[in-house]
C-alpha cells in the first residue's frame, strides 16, 4: 500500500524540521493492517506535528498498490499557484498589438539594406567590389533574410503580394494598408541607413558633399543606388511590361511555394526557393528596369533620396518612370497569382475556384453596398 500525502504550503512559514518530520517510512503493511493503524499513523505524524504551524490550504490523496508492499507516507512540496497572473508590461501589449506591422517593417527593412547595399557597395567601387551577378545575389540574400524576420506576419514585404493574397486568398482587406504602410516605412528606413553608411563614399563619386545627381543627368549618378531607373532605349509601354511580367513570374512561384497541395511545395524551405527566385529574377530581367517589382522597395527609398538633396530629378527620370513600380507590381503579381489558381491551385480558399470563378460574388458585394434609400416624411 502506498498512502500519499501532498501539501500546498508556503514555503516561508514551513520550515525544515518539519518538512524532514513529514517524510516517514512506515513498515510493510497488509491491506488490513494499515485500515486499523492508519488511525494510529495519522493521530503519531499530528502529534509529532504538534507546535509546528501549518496552513490549512492543502489536499492529500490515497493510492493503493498490491499488498504486502512498503506503505510510504510521503510529501510533495512545490510553489502556491494562483490564478492571478501579473498584469503584463504596456510594451508587452504594444507589441502584441501592433506585432504584424513590425514584422513587416522589419523584413522589408531587411531586404532594403542586403539589395542597396550591394547596389551602392558595386557602384562606388566603380566594379572593383562586385558586378551585376553580386546584385543579384545580395538582393536574393535580402529576401530570404526579409523573409525570416518577417514570419510572424506571412513574410510579405510587398504591398502587391499582400494585395494579390487580398484578392485570392482571402486575407483581410482591413489588414492591407498596415502592412503597406509598415512596407514603406521599412524601405525608407533601410535606404537612410544605406545612405548614413556610404555617405563618404558618395561624395568622392559625386564629386563633392553638396553634389547629388540621377541617372540621365549625369555621368556620376548615385541615385539608382535607392530606386529603379529604366535603361535609355526603354519606351513607355516597354518599362510597364518589363515590371509587369516579373512581378507575375514572382507571385506565380510564390503561390507555387506555398501551394499545400503541391508535392513539391517548400515547406519550410520557402526562404531559400524566394532567395533562388528574387536571384533568377535579376539575372534574367532586371537590366531593362531594375526590377522593381516592390512599390516599397522603389517609392519609399526614392522618396527617401529626394529628401536628402537629390531633388526633383528622381520624380522626372524616365519620363517619369516613377510611377510604373507602383502601379505594375499590382498588376502583374495579381495577374501571376490568378494564372497560378487558374491552372494549378485546388484550394478552397482562392475565388477561381468557385461557382463562375468567383464572379458570381459580385452582386452580392454591389448590394450590401448599396446605399439605402431615405425616406423623407416632408
Amino acid at each position: 500500500m502506498r498512502f500519499q500525502e501532498s501539501w500546498l504550503y508556503n514555503p516561508l512559514r514551513l520550515t525544515h524540521q518539519a518538512a524532514k518530520r513529514l517524510f516517514l517510512l512506515v513498515s510493510p503493511l497488509s491491506q488490513t493492517h494499515l485500515n486499523c493503524c492508519s488511525h494510529f499513523e495519522m493521530s503519531s505524524m499530528k502529534q509529532s506535528l504538534e507546535g509546528i504551524e501549518i496552513p490549512q490550504a492543502m489536499h492529500g490523496s490515497l493510492e493503493t498498490t498490491p499488498k504486502h508492499q512498503t506503505a510510504v507516507l510521503s510529501a510533495s512540496f512545490g510553489s502556491v499557484s494562483t490564478n492571478e497572473e501579473p498584469e503584463p508590461a504596456w510594451w508587452s501589449r504594444v507589441r502584441a498589438y501592433c506585432r504584424e506591422g513590425f514584422s513587416e517593417f522589419f523584413g522589408t527593412m531587411i531586404l532594403i539594406l542586403f539589395g542597396e547595399g550591394v547596389v551602392a557597395q558595386v557602384t562606388l567601387s566603380h566594379g572593383e567590389r562586385g558586378d551585376y551577378q553580386s546584385i543579384s545575389w545580395g538582393w536574393g540574400l535580402g529576401a530570404m533574410l526579409g523573409v525570416y524576420v518577417s514570419g510572424a506576419s506571412g513574410s510579405h514585404i510587398n504591398p502587391a503580394v499582400t494585395f494579390a493574397n487580398c484578392v485570392l486568398r482571402k486575407f483581410p482587406w482591413r489588414k492591407w494598408p498596415i502592412y503597406a504602410l509598415s512596407q514603406v516605412l521599412g524601405a525608407m528606413c533601410g535606404a537612410a541607413i544605406v545612405y548614413a553608411n556610404y555617405r563618404s563614399a558618395i561624395d568622392v563619386y559625386e564629386g563633392g558633399s553638396n553634389i547629388r545627381t540621377v541617372p540621365g543627368f549625369s555621368d556620376t549618378a548615385t541615385a539608382g543606388i535607392f530606386s529603379t531607373y529604366p535603361a535609355d532605349f526603354m519606351t513607355r509601354t516597354g518599362q510597364f511590361f518589363s515590371e509587369f511580367i516579373a512581378s507575375s513570374i514572382l507571385m506565380f512561384i510564390i503561390f507555387a511555394i506555398n501551394d499545400e497541395n503541391n508535392n513539391l511545395a517548400a515547406g519550410s524551405l520557402a526562404p531559400l526557393a524566394l532567395f533562388f527566385t528574387i536571384f533568377g529574377i535579376g539575372a534574367c530581367f532586371g537590366w531593362e528596369t531594375g526590377y522593381a517589382i516592390n512599390l516599397a522597395r522603389d517609392f519609399g527609398p526614392r522618396l527617401v533620396s529626394y529628401m536628402i538633396g537629390y531633388g526633383p530629378n528622381v520624380w522626372k527620370a524616365g519620363n517619369y518612370y516613377f510611377w510604373i513600380p507602383i502601379v505594375a507590381p499590382f498588376f502583374g503579381c495579381t495577374f501571376g497569382g490568378w494564372l497560378y489558381d487558374m491552372f494549378l491551385y485546388v484550394g478552397s480558399n482562392s475565388p477561381v475556384n468557385t461557382p463562375y470563378l468567383g464572379f458570381s460574388r459580385l452582386p452580392r458585394l454591389l448590394l450590401a453596398r448599396k446605399p439605402k434609400e431615405s425616406h423623407s416624411c416632408v
